[in-house]
This record gives C-alpha cells, structure tokens and sequence, in this order.
C-alpha cells in the first residue's frame, strides 16, 4: 500500500468510522450526557473502557491491512 493509498484511508476512517466505539458508544455517551448531565469521557469509559495498550479493534486492524506491527514496522 503507497503512502497515499494509506492516506486515503485515513481520511475515509476519519469521516466515516467503523468500530463500534465511533457508531454506538460516542453516541450513547453523548445522549446521556445531553439529557442526564455527568461528564462525557466517565460515561464514554464506562461503556466502552480503553484497551490498556491503547489501541482499538479497528486501528489493530488498519495496521494489519497496512502491513504494520502495532510499533509502526512493517511484519
């Protein structure tokens, strides 16, 4: 994959996410914080908690389909 390929894909994750986090968890926490109160980034983490290294299910796949190891060199 060229540098601008990745690029593009980039870009189209960006504006349209596919993880489960971006499509159902940011909403729902955004909703409830809208007309419950409370703080966005608790009621974020308590339905979706951060991965401990970091990274999601869909950036582990974007480097796979880059041909990336999570530490940016190539596999």
């Amino acid at each position: 994959m060229t540098q601008n390929e990745f690029a593009a894909w980039q870009e189209f994750h960006n504006d349209a996410p596919f993880d489960d986090l971006h499509r159902y968890h940011r909403p729902a926490a955004l909703m409830a914080t809208s007309f419950g109160g409370g703080d966005f980034d608790r009621v974020l983490d308590f339905l979706a908690p951060p991965p401990e290294d970091g990274f999601t299910d869909a950036d582990r796949d974007l480097f796979k389909a880059a041909g990336l190891s999570r530490q940016g060199k190539r596999t």
